[in-house]
């Protein structure tokens, strides 16, 4: 949208104009990536006779969302054949970005050596499509929540505050451009810095207004 503010002339002082965008929609969250900005700013164009005079500001846009209806939990079995079977369970895959994962993981088989067990925050944002697609993955977070050999039956409990971490909700196809993607990454890791087991678990982050009572 385009707003003229005066009619050709000559600026020999300060001048103050007012203007105003009504009902602007901005349907896509400001976003600053790896290979990807999503921008909303107001620019100023001074018309001159040999040069243009420009001048931007960025506007941060915050798209907020509800709760979701369905916000089911996420549970897995996953292991290496007659060495190590675990089964992981987290709350929920829904997440808003000062949430808290809660989670456990349960050792039903342990025949390797185990030294640590951490999960790691993965952003993975891809831009464009086809052959010419970038695909960008950033470790945003490790948190040790194991040290030392665990045993059968032992249960080991997750607890990730989100407030801490440079989050962005999750974002799929905008405007078929594109994607930012959350995963939670499982690490075991031997004696020997060998790591047997990695697997992701998409989740999703939302912005959601939060409605405080009395």
């Amino acid at each position: 949208m385009v707003r003229e503010l005066a009619r050709p002339g000559i600026l020999t002082r300060g001048v103050c104009y007012g203007f105003e965008f009504v009902n602007v929609e901005k349907p896509y969250e400001s976003y600053s990536g790896a290979n990807v900005r999503l921008r909303c700013y107001l620019r100023v164009t001074v018309v001159k006779r040999l040069s243009d005079l420009v001048k931007e500001q960025d506007i941060c846009v915050h798209t907020l969302a509800q709760y979701p209806d369905l916000n089911s939990s996420i549970k897995m079995e996953v292991g290496i054949e007659d060495c190590l079977h675990i089964e992981f369970e987290y709350n929920k895959s829904k997440y808003h970005l000062k949430d808290v994962i809660v989670g456990k993981i349960f050792f039903l088989l342990v025949r390797i050596k185990i030294r640590h067990m951490e999960v790691q925050i993965i952003r993975r944002e891809l831009a464009g499509s086809g052959p010419a697609a970038l695909n960008e993955s950033e470790t945003l977070a490790k948190f040790e929540i194991m040290d030392g050999a665990p045993v059968r039956g032992e249960s080991i409990p997750i607890r990730l505050f989100l407030s801490g971490y440079d989050l962005t909700p999750s974002m799929r196809d905008v405007n078929k451009k594109f994607s930012v993607k959350y995963y939670l990454n499982l690490v075991l890791v031997d004696e020997e810095e060998r790591r047997y087991f990695k697997q992701q678990v998409e989740l999703s982050f939302t912005s959601v207004m939060l409605l405080l009572y009395e």
